[in-house]
């Protein structure tokens, strides 16, 4: 057996306000959307996430999640210097003892996104 993706749901109260979001901060597209369903489907370059309203069925308190979603980016200086105006700050861009770039921002539901880059790979132009 293969694993072949993960699609990471993530619930939201508000659809509108999520989809618009993804898509005129971080310029995702919008691959389809359900309104019955209370669901839509974005991508960007390689990453694909879904965003939908809480089943009614799920047993719940709120939204939220524990934990975060790690993106890998190329060019991580840039995105930071797009983003640090536009968001709600985690935490401002660093070079970590690990040796990854990274900085977090949350989403319009709260959601923690971080953001890294390899030392190594910045400053290559490959």
């Amino acid at each position: 057996m293969k694993f072949t993706g993960l699609r990471p749901l993530l619930w939201t109260e508000n659809l509108d306000e999520t989809i618009s979001f993804y898509m005129l901060i971080l310029g995702f597209e919008l691959l389809a959307r359900n309104d019955e369903w209370q669901w839509a489907s974005l991508r960007k370059d390689d990453i694909y996430i879904m965003v939908s309203e809480p089943n009614k069925e799920a047993d719940f308190k709120t939204i939220g999640f524990t934990g975060s979603f790690y993106f890998n980016v190329d060019k991580v200086d840039e995105l930071w210097e797009d983003l640090k105006t536009k968001t709600k700050i985690c935490y401002e861009i660093e070079t970590f003892e690990w040796e990854m770039r990274e900085f977090a921002i949350y989403d319009n539901n709260g959601y923690i996104l971080q953001f890294g880059e390899p030392r190594q790979n910045i400053g290559n132009t490959e």
